[in-house]
C-alpha cells in the first residue's frame, strides 16, 4: 500500500538534487526545468517565489489600470525580490536567474502553473 501511495506524491517529492554545472550546460528548456526545480527544493523557497510572481501580476494589473510606468519597476522588485530572498535566506543557494535569465523567467511561471495546477506543493 505504502509504495502505491509514493507513486501519487506531488513531483515537489522528486526533485533531484541541484546540479549548477549541468544547470548551466542546459541546451534546451526542457533539460532546464527539472535542474531550475532542484534550485527550488524548500517549500519556502517556492511559497516566496509564487507570492512574488503574484505580487508582479498584480503590479502589472495597475500599471495597465492607472498607465503610471512606475508599477512596472515594483513588477520587478516585488517578483525578483521574494523570489531573492527565498534564494539567500531560504534555499541557501544563488538564482538561476543570474546564469541563465530568460529560460529562469521562463521556469518561474511555468513552477508557478505548476502550483496553481498542484503539482507542486507550497
Amino acid at each position: 500500500m505504502r509504495a502505491r501511495h509514493a507513486r501519487h506524491q506531488p513531483a515537489a517529492q522528486t526533485i533531484p538534487a541541484p546540479d549548477r554545472q549541468r544547470l548551466k550546460a542546459c541546451r534546451s528548456f526542457a533539460e532546464f526545468y527539472p535542474l531550475y526545480l532542484a534550485e527550488h527544493r524548500q517549500p519556502g523557497t517556492r511559497r516566496l517565489h509564487f507570492i512574488g510572481s503574484t505580487a508582479a501580476l498584480a503590479c502589472l494589473f495597475l500599471l495597465i489600470f492607472t498607465g503610471n510606468p512606475w508599477w512596472l519597476l515594483a513588477a520587478a522588485v516585488a517578483g525578483y525580490g521574494l523570489a531573492w530572498l527565498g534564494h539567500f535566506a531560504v534555499e541557501h543557494n544563488r538564482p538561476a536567474t543570474f546564469s541563465r535569465p530568460l529560460w529562469s523567467l521562463r521556469a518561474d511561471w511555468v513552477m508557478y502553473a505548476d502550483i496553481l495546477r498542484g503539482r507542486l506543493t507550497l
